[in-house]
């Protein structure tokens, strides 16, 4: 019986990653990463798997599961449709949290994952206990392990280099000291400006 189960268990959670993805692939925006057109959001999520993974080699099915759902959906909900400010932006960060949560319970609960796990997803989701609770510590880890290694070129060339110092600390005081571990050595490979704007924001931090 406990072998059938974890068959079993094993293929609710392959049918979990399966809706998340196919979620995924409906996001409008296209990268090419290869020589090869993919969805913006598959490619994010799948950074995020390996980053978790790479972090937490013995990572549980609900840390795995949060890695894979982070921002499902997130083109549903632009941040053109809040206010352009501080107080704009948290307010779409706060409703992009519940957002994605319910979209990932809703998906999980149909399938026929249990409440207890579909309640620990919406901590982990939601950042609940982040620097007490280490699953969320090292989502939020991955989370900034992404921005730098895919989104951060990119972003920098929208925003002057005063607001990247500020975003980069902020990003820096939430993660773990394995992270800033992480961080530092990816940043090793960045583009050149890339790593010194970066170097600057650490060392004024």
């Amino acid at each position: 019986m406990m072998c059938l189960s974890m068959v079993n268990r094993d293929k609710l959670f392959q049918r979990a990653i399966q809706k998340f993805d196919s979620a995924h692939l409906e996001d409008p925006k296209k990268i090419s990463i290869n020589g090869e057109k993919i969805s913006w959001s598959l490619h994010y999520h799948q950074r995020m798997t390996h980053w978790v993974q790479h972090l937490a080699p013995e990572a549980s099915e609900p840390l795995l599961l949060a890695a894979r759902s982070q921002h499902i959906r997130r083109w549903e909900i632009p941040r053109e449709n809040y206010p352009m400010d501080k107080s704009g932006y948290k307010r779409w960060r706060k409703t992009l949290a519940k957002f994605h949560a319910n979209e990932v319970a809703k998906i999980l609960l149909e399938i026929g994952y249990e409440q207890h796990t579909v309640n620990r997803l919406k901590e982990l989701l939601q950042k609940i206990r982040l620097k007490l609770d280490p699953e969320v510590q090292l989502l939020e880890d991955a989370i900034c392990l992404v921005f730098l290694e895919n989104e951060f070129s990119e972003f920098a060339q929208k925003h002057d280099k005063k607001k990247l110092i500020g975003i980069l600390q902020k990003t820096w005081i939430k993660m773990s000291p394995k992270g800033h571990q992480e961080a530092l050595a990816l940043v090793k490979g960045m583009p050149k400006e890339d790593c010194e704007l970066i170097q600057k924001a650490l060392e004024s931090s």
